[in-house]
């Protein structure tokens, strides 16, 4: 069958389903089987959801899934609401990012909460914060659903997942110039996996990311910095990334380009991203006084 097949398969489920309702809402339907008739309807509505999708009808396909979200709460189906609602929230993602989609997920989330469900409802904020980054490019709002879902996971002791999300929101929070808040979440995390057989490597380039910020802010301010680094982690003094942070403390109060010499040749070895090449021209601005590039 074609997708207009579907399609018009999938609007006459939807319209026996929306019988199925309305019967079981009479006085009579509510005597015999009313509540047989609603489940019979939510797996009509999901069969449709299904049809719509695979016809790419994305807005009705997310309908479709509203509609068995509703009725699954109506019967005590948490959980199986919860589902739909994110079912929605998906198909809605491919449709109307900012409106349905958006709303979908965080009534499941709502959802998942109320039962208890931290771990899953902080996926699902993550999932809400990845909308932002790359459907609607609202950094603010990204940023206030990754620091949600941090608080759910560190409540739940999953310290990994939640590090993860701060960390997103000290990178972002750079990149809006929000310096103090960047450092403060890059040392915690430095501090905390620091002591981790397994994670101890990654501490280094916390560190040097909060240096960077300091930089940024106040020159002496970094120098102090990476002191209390060194003594913190002291295998973060013998690090490429330490060697060139005192590079950056010599060099700046010499006002000297040597120093972007410096960051090609770690650059050469540690390909520099774009956050890193970010917060590198904005020291170099500080330093020169103009926007040129790491030359």
């Amino acid at each position: 069958m074609d997708s207009s097949g579907k399609e018009k398969e999938a609007i006459q489920l939807m319209a026996e389903a929306d019988k199925k309702v309305k019967s079981s809402g009479s006085f009579l339907g509510g005597m015999f089987g009313g509540n047989q008739k609603v489940e019979e309807a939510c797996e009509m509505y999901a069969r449709a959801a299904n049809m719509f999708k695979m016809a790419k009808n994305w807005s009705a396909a997310g309908n479709a899934f509203c509609q068995a979200a509703r009725l699954h709460m109506q019967l005590q189906n948490k959980h199986d609401s919860a589902t739909s609602y994110i079912d929605a929230g998906n198909a809605f993602k491919k449709a109307d990012p900012q409106g349905e989609a958006i709303k979908c997920l965080n009534a499941a989330i709502d959802i998942y909460t109320d039962m208890g469900r931290f771990t899953i409802a902080a996926k699902h904020h993550i999932t809400i914060a990845e909308v932002y980054e790359s459907e609607l490019v609202d950094i603010e709002k990204a940023i206030a659903h990754y620091e949600q879902a941090a608080d759910y996971y560190k409540g739940e002791e999953s310290n990994s997942s939640a590090n993860k999300c701060l960390l997103k929101v000290a990178s972002y929070s750079a990149q809006l110039e929000q310096y103090p808040k960047a450092i403060e979440i890059y040392e915690q995390v430095g501090s905390n996996t620091m002591d981790n057989p397994l994670l101890k490597y990654s501490a280094k380039e916390y560190f040097f990311k909060a240096s960077l910020c300091h930089f940024i802010v106040d020159e002496l301010n970094a120098k102090l910095a990476i002191g209390k680094y060194e003594e913190m982690f002291p295998a973060f003094s013998d690090s490429r990334e330490c060697k060139l942070l005192k590079f950056l403390v010599v060099l700046t109060l010499q006002k000297s380009r040597t120093v972007f010499i410096q960051v090609k040749e770690f650059d050469s070895i540690s390909r520099l991203d774009q956050w890193l090449t970010t917060m590198l021209l904005r020291i170099k601005k500080t330093i020169q006084g103009d926007e040129g590039d790491l030359k």
